[in-house]
């Protein structure tokens, strides 16, 4: 009881310290001497999905230059200038890549830039794809009726499924530029199939099926409520939240199709989903939805901030949950990321009989060889509860 109401007071104090707003000013006041002329510039962090090309997030050119007004809530912040893409990102003098931007905003202020130059400035060398051999593209444009959009669809197959006969679990994944090959990913990837092909003979066997994001799309479709990115005073385009119809896809059209077309374990305690950020509200979302579909759920540092009326969905929807439920969390991933992952955790063990795990480091980051690093712990604890 002590533990609880500690937490509820941390959570509300540090909600009412998140919810002050500043204006930050960003100006880009040098720029490589080889920067195109006329070419746009963006802004693409931890505020918008890392979309490199957003016309939200574009500075506008004032005499010797460039700037972008925003209004952010206390708290910490990544990100990084474009020119509209991850190939014309901004990089050392070099041209080797650089960290994260990193802003702390508690206070009104102007934050001045100097870009050394851009990453298309320079002969790129082409990225090593990495998937294993039982890395599979099932489909390049799988057709989503739910969204009327097409998607590439990515399956693992576990070691020896072609001469096995056996049935299998399935884990389905979010993100999947960045599941299992490099060359696809944004900023690295998960390694699932080196980390499955290792594991296999120590833990139950699983297939993996990985839906690529939709780019610009992503937010609306890992979103399920309307949103307005609360803390960031710009119009983000279509704020619509798509993510009740991209989980019906899952549920109603991808898993029918694996369960047809592979050897699967289709009943609920055979059936798993597992994301980061964006990806952890939605999976937390789909096992709300689905219940009976969704025997355990992987929530890495998710994005609650995006979609605070989860909270709502976990005490009307939670007490149906009969899933295990997986919590990751990093101390070094912003201001809301470990007090609303622990009131998450709190509210699922209030309405919830289910197994649950919370994992909170203080070292986190918010990137993919975090998650690649936590990706074992958890599928070992979910195939061995």
């Amino acid at each position: 009881m002590i533990r609880q109401a500690f937490i509820v007071f941390f959570i509300l104090l540090h909600s009412t310290i998140a919810s002050a707003q500043h204006n930050v000013r960003m100006e880009i006041i040098s720029l490589p001497a080889n920067h195109p002329a006329g070419s746009n510039i963006y802004l693409a962090g931890s505020f918008n999905g890392w979309n490199p090309q957003n016309k939200s997030f574009q500075f506008i050119k004032n005499e010797s230059i460039y700037y972008l007004d925003l209004f952010l809530n206390t708290g910490n912040y990544e990100f990084k200038i474009t020119r509209g893409g991850w190939d014309k990102v901004e990089c050392s003098k070099t041209g080797s890549s650089i960290q994260n931007r990193v802003i702390r905003v508690d206070t009104d202020a102007s934050v001045q830039l100097t870009i050394e130059n851009w990453q298309d400035n320079f002969a790129s060398q082409p990225k090593i794809h990495t998937a294993t051999k039982n890395v599979q593209i099932i489909d390049t444009a799988f057709y989503m009726p739910q969204l009327q959009r097409v998607r590439r669809i990515w399956i693992y197959l576990p070691p020896g499924y072609e001469s096995s006969g056996k049935k299998y679990s399935v884990l389905y994944m979010h993100d999947g530029q960045n599941v299992f090959d490099d060359a696809t990913s944004f900023a690295g990837e998960w390694g699932v199939d080196e980390c499955l092909d290792t594991m296999a003979k120590k833990t139950e066997e699983c297939i993996v099926v990985a839906v690529d994001n939709g780019l610009d799309k992503r937010l609306n479709e890992y979103c399920p409520y309307d949103f307005s990115l609360s803390g960031i005073a710009v119009n983000y385009g279509s704020n619509k939240g798509e993510g009740a119809q991209y989980v019906d896809f899952l549920v109603k059209t991808l898993k029918p199709f694996i369960d047809k077309n592979y050897r699967t374990l289709k009943k609920r305690r055979n059936t798993f989903i597992a994301g980061s950020s964006m990806g952890g509200l939605i999976s937390l979302y789909a096992a709300l939805r689905y219940p009976k579909v969704f025997g355990g759920a992987g929530i890495f540092s998710p994005a609650f901030w995006v979609g605070p009326k989860i909270f709502d969905d976990i005490k009307s929807r939670g007490h149906k949950i009969k899933s295990g439920i997986y919590f990751y969390a990093g101390k070094l991933e912003g201001e809301t990321m470990v007090p609303y992952t622990i009131r998450a955790f709190d509210e699922m063990h209030r309405v919830s009989k289910s197994k649950m795990e919370l994992v909170i480091r203080s070292e986190g980051l918010h990137n993919e060889q975090r998650w690649r690093n936590e990706f074992p712990l958890f599928y070992e604890w979910m195939m061995n509860r």
